[in-house]
């Protein structure tokens, strides 16, 4: 059964942690780590550690009826895992951080991260406690417009671990990007990670040492 918000098919505003703007659409769906919501044009997939608010829309907006829901039928709980799960071979955009949004698809889910294929920073590793959110895109639409030959379905080139932090340690030695390269501290090779630290060896050669909590996606350029 569907969870009955009280909110449920109203429209809405909320605010996640990261975005400055309130994004504004139909409660479709309410779960316990998920929420659903229509924009008028695409659905949104928020995971519920990020809403920080969420209230009635103030503003005055055309009243319409949600297309059929691209993955599970519309009365089945909804949950985030099964979501990625849904989500595996579909284009997607997804957002994670700063300004930022990340098109391409989801190819594995592991324990607490999965890998995103992204045209521009191809394998991402991306920690599942940092996606803000998920939209998939029409079936018959493509990143950039971009033929399959050209952005072909393919298996992730990393031997892939069971968490995130023993894929970061499966990739010490490694020249790697942080953070989607959002600061270049956070660029550089990966030299240990030590329980809750990672160090980091920067441009200049200089130790740089990053909480573990804090590091939302790696991916090697």
């Amino acid at each position: 059964m569907k969870n009955r918000h009280p909110l449920l098919d109203h429209q809405v505003e909320l605010e996640i942690s990261g975005k400055v703007a309130p994004i504004r659409g139909k409660l479709i769906e309410f779960g316990q780590d998920i929420l659903v919501l229509h924009n008028g044009t695409r659905f949104l997939y928020i995971p519920l550690i990020h809403l920080q608010q969420l209230r009635v829309s103030t503003q005055e907006e055309e009243k319409y009826d949600a297309p059929e829901m691209p993955f599970e039928p519309y009365n089945d709980p909804v949950s985030y895992r099964k979501i990625l799960m849904n989500a595996k071979g579909m284009f997607s955009e997804i957002y994670i951080t700063g300004n930022q949004s990340i098109h391409g698809y989801l190819t594995t889910v592991m324990n607490d991260f999965f890998v995103f294929y992204s045209p521009v920073y191809h394998t991402v590793i991306v920690s599942l406690q940092h996606m803000k959110y998920l939209i998939p895109y029409h079936p018959n639409l493509t990143p950039y417009t971009l033929t399959p030959e050209q952005f072909p379905l393919r298996p992730s080139p990393l031997t892939l671990a069971r968490t995130f932090d023993q894929q970061l340690r499966k990739l010490i030695g490694e020249f790697v990007v942080l953070d989607l390269g959002e600061n270049s501290n956070k660029i550089g090779v990966l030299k240990s990670v030590d329980q809750n630290m990672i160090e980091l060896a920067n441009a200049s050669g200089n130790a740089v040492f990053l909480h573990f909590d804090h590091v939302k996606t790696v991916h090697i350029p």
